[in-house]
């Protein structure tokens, strides 16, 4: 579904079980060993779809372990971006000289549970939901914007190198062209252009019972 979402320059590759078997590195066996069978299984099912990426990239397998944020560490010259949950695994993979960098998640399209959605948004997103939600439809609008800002934070932490609260992006939904934006409320990154992040632009899509957002910041030229 991500390759619906995102440009040719990104690699993705799904799943949406974990039925075949994935080995992991030694170093992802000691990042994952006190964990329940079930978080052990996602785990590895997420990094197969990672190899995957990387391999469509010309690249060798190797463990993909994560930062002190939990983001996940790419071998030098990639991007990417994982995402699991209930039902989907997915890996979005892309050269650094071709996207600087990439956000993506998935999440059930079922409501937020009691309370979520008044500690995640913002007034002005409060009232767009609540508007979205009386046209009524199949989308659960309050999970799709949970899932907008992981992405946003998603494609932000390896810019910026600094936590981005949920209070810190406006997000506003187009809910007929299948996209969202996001505008900073905090000073971003410089980029390599010299200019500095201001907001970002992304894709969502509702199918098989899932919300799945997506972001692609393009890489600045070089001269």
């Amino acid at each position: 579904m991500l390759d619906r979402l995102l440009p040719a320059a990104a690699v993705c590759r799904e799943a949406f079980d974990d039925a075949e078997a994935a080995p992991l590195f030694p170093e992802e066996e000691r990042a994952v060993g006190a964990a329940v069978d079930k978080r052990r299984r996602e785990y590895a099912t997420v990094r197969r779809c990672a190899r995957e990426a990387l391999a469509a990239l010309g690249l060798p397998p190797g463990p993909v372990l994560s930062g002190p944020k939990r983001e996940p560490l790419w071998p030098d010259g990639v991007v990417g971006s994982l995402t699991h949950c209930a039902g989907y695994r997915a890996a979005a993979l892309a050269r650094a000289r071709d996207l600087a960098s990439i956000g993506v998640d998935a999440e059930p399209n079922e409501p937020l549970p009691d309370g979520v959605l008044a500690s995640i948004a913002l007034p002005e997103e409060l009232a767009q939901t609540a508007e979205l939600a009386a046209a009524g439809g199949a989308v659960c609008w309050d999970r799709l914007l949970f899932s907008a800002k992981e992405s946003i934070y998603k494609a932000w932490y390896p810019l910026a190198r600094r936590w981005l609260g949920f209070e810190e992006a406006r997000v506003t939904v187009d809910p007929d062209a299948g996209t969202f934006t996001a505008a900073l409320l905090v000073a971003g990154p410089v980029l390599a252009d010299g200019a500095p992040l201001a907001g970002f632009s992304g894709r969502w899509l509702v199918d098989r019972g899932l919300v799945v957002t997506a972001i692609a910041v393009p890489a600045v030229p070089t001269a």
